[in-house]
């Protein structure tokens, strides 16, 4: 419980009301995303998840014998959610949709608006929402996260964890918080805790150290997020210099996606073999030709030393492409 006290604390801090019975404890959001594809949707049913995305739920999704819809975001409006396509998506068998904001790979937080109507739309279909937030902590301005739990969305499950916030990944622990109608809100919450005791997941020691790191961990935080932002500013200002890409500056995360004008794979096969930097083609993303996925997670020398040379890379491999053969 004192776990749980601890999230529901947490969320009291920004705005949000969630009582600590409210919260489950997960192993982190992947498993999480598994519990809540189990407890939402029977084998051939279908959930909605954005294109582009991070490439796990398509996993997740076949193990669980759930069909993952896609819904487009627009890059034309910074990866925004395109509502009227999306609801075009649901079908009979649609049980629920997936938000993450910040989003991963493009950075894109979700609106107010975007979220109100999201719920108004989820209470017509009578949809859950899935809200991935575990980037919560890196907003690129100022600022606190817009979230679903609180609207008119009949049942929506926050998913969050120690991994992004604290940069314990190996620490597993995570946690879904439940929020909505109550006639949704406790079935789910007794079919979820069903599930959790079924595995005992969670570590004891684990659980009896998440309030502490909550409490001792505000320093780091706010050290860590600001370093954040520090390292996307330097980014920011290499890629703004450059002449051969371009892109929807990211409200949040630690990645950011590049339109280039030449093939994405020789892109970064040549950065890679040249200059030893990995950066990942989009269709990894599911993101429509020729983009590059970057972090700009690493230390301020790093980025100073390595996005300019990567940038100019980029017109190399484009001359490349073009005239393989040098001719």
């Amino acid at each position: 419980m004192p776990a749980r006290e601890a999230i529901s604390g947490y969320y009291a801090g920004q705005g949000v009301s969630i009582p600590p019975d409210q919260v489950l404890l997960t192993p982190g959001t992947s498993l999480s995303y598994w519990y809540a594809f189990r407890l939402l949707a029977d084998e051939g049913d279908e959930i909605l998840c954005p294109r582009p995305s991070y490439p796990l739920f398509d996993y997740i999704a076949a193990l669980s014998g759930v069909i993952m819809i896609p819904y487009p975001l627009g890059e034309e409006r910074n990866w925004a959610i395109d509502l009227e396509k999306l609801e075009t998506c649901i079908s009979t068998r649609t049980r629920a949709l997936v938000v993450i904001s910040p989003h991963n790979p493009t950075g894109r937080v979700a609106t107010s608006g975007e979220l109100s109507a999201l719920g108004e739309l989820a209470q017509r279909h009578d949809l859950a929402i899935l809200f991935d937030e575990v980037f919560n902590e890196f907003l690129l301005q100022p600022g606190i996260l817009p979230r679903p739990a609180g609207g008119s969305a009949p049942l929506v499950l926050t998913l969050n964890g120690f991994s992004k916030m604290f940069a314990l990944p190996g620490m597993k622990f995570g946690w879904m918080a439940v929020t909505g109608e109550p006639g949704k809100v406790r079935p789910a919450l007794r079919a979820l805790e069903l599930i959790s005791d079924t595995f005992l997941p969670v570590n004891e020691i684990v659980q009896a150290a998440a309030p502490g790191i909550f409490t001792r961990g505000r320093d780091f935080l706010a050290a860590y997020r600001e370093e954040i932002c520090a390292r996307w500013e330097i980014a920011r200002a290499c890629i703004d210099r450059s002449q051969h890409c371009n892109y929807a500056h990211p409200d949040g995360g630690f990645y950011v996606t590049l339109r280039i004008g030449h093939d994405e794979e020789v892109a970064a096969e040549g950065i890679l073999r040249a200059s030893h930097m990995l950066v990942h083609p989009g269709h990894f993303y599911d993101i429509a030709p020729n983009h590059l996925v970057l972090s700009f997670v690493l230390e301020r020398e790093l980025l100073r030393n390595s996005f300019p040379r990567l940038l100019r890379m980029l017109g190399e491999t484009r001359t490349a492409d073009r005239d393989p053969n040098g001719g």
